[in-house]
C-alpha cells in the first residue's frame, strides 16, 4: 500500500510538470542560529545558466522551467540545491535553513570584498587620465607647440603611462568583481588563474562600464566555461 501511494504521488507530480510551461519558484532562506541580512543571496538556474539576486530578508521569486536545477548561493554559507518540481498550481514554494561554512584560518589581514553596488559605481567612472594636448583653435594659433607635443618623447611617454594606468584600473575593477563571483560560488578560479582569465575575457571597456549586473554575470560565466574547456 505504501509503495502504491508513493507511485501515485510520483505520477501526480509528473502530470503537473507536463501541464506547466513554467514554474513560479518562491521561497526564503534563513539562518536558524542568528538573524542575518542576506545582501548577497543569488538564485542560480544551473540548467539555463542564468540567475537573479534575492532580497535582503532572504526571500526570492523567479520563473523557471519545470524540473530546472536551482542553486541558492549565499556568501559564507553552504549552497542549497533543488529541482523546481511544480505543484498543482505550477508553483514551487520552499524555505531552506542554510548552514554557515565552518573554516579554520591562520590569522592574517584581508581587505573586505566590495559590494556589487560599489563595483558598479567604479565601473561607471572608468576613464583614462587626460594628458595635455593642444587641439582646435589653440593648435591653429600655436602650430609649433602642437607639433612638439604630438611628437615629443615626453608627451608620448605620458600618454603611454596614462594608457597603462587605465588598463591597470580596469583590471583592478575586474579582479574585485571576479573575487565577488568566486565568493558567491558563481565561478571557481584559483588565485593563480585570475590574471590569465582577465586577459582571456578581453572585455570591451564600454560594456564593462554600462552593462547591468546580470548582463555581466552571464557574460563572465559563459566566458569562464569556455576558458575551462580550453584550459583542461
Amino acid at each position: 500500500m505504501k509503495q502504491l501511494l508513493i507511485l501515485l504521488f510520483l505520477c501526480s507530480a509528473s502530470a503537473f510538470g507536463q501541464q506547466c510551461s513554467s514554474v513560479w519558484v518562491k521561497g526564503t532562506v534563513v539562518d536558524t542560529n542568528r538573524y542575518q541580512t542576506f545582501y548577497n543571496l543569488m538564485v542560480i538556474n544551473r540548467t539555463t545558466g542564468k540567475g537573479v539576486f534575492g532580497q535582503p530578508d532572504g526571500s526570492f521569486a523567479v520563473y523557471v522551467n519545470p524540473n530546472d536545477s536551482i542553486v541558492l548561493s549565499v556568501k559564507g554559507y553552504h549552497p542549497v540545491g533543488f529541482r523546481a518540481v511544480p505543484d498543482s498550481n505550477c508553483q514551487f514554494i520552499c524555505e531552506y535553513a542554510i548552514m554557515i561554512k565552518a573554516t579554520e584560518l591562520d590569522e592574517f589581514v584581508v581587505k573586505p570584498l566590495k559590494t556589487l553596488q560599489q563595483i558598479k559605481e567604479e565601473r561607471a567612472t572608468l576613464a583614462m587620465r587626460e594628458t595635455r594636448t593642444i587641439t582646435g583653435l589653440e593648435a591653429f594659433q600655436s602650430p609649433i607647440t602642437a607639433l612638439y607635443e604630438r611628437f615629443s618623447k615626453k608627451e608620448r611617454q605620458e600618454r603611454e603611462i596614462a594608457r597603462m594606468e587605465h588598463e591597470d584600473e580596469q583590471k583592478q575593477v575586474l579582479q574585485e568583481l571576479l573575487q565577488l563571483y568566486v565568493s558567491y560560488d558563481v565561478i571557481n578560479l584559483s588565485d593563480e588563474e585570475f590574471s590569465n582569465f582577465i586577459d582571456f575575457l578581453a572585455i570591451d571597456e564600454n560594456f564593462l562600464k554600462t552593462a547591468t549586473d546580470m548582463e555581466l554575470i552571464t557574460f563572465i560565466k559563459d566566458k569562464f566555461e569556455h576558458y575551462k574547456r580550453i584550459s583542461n
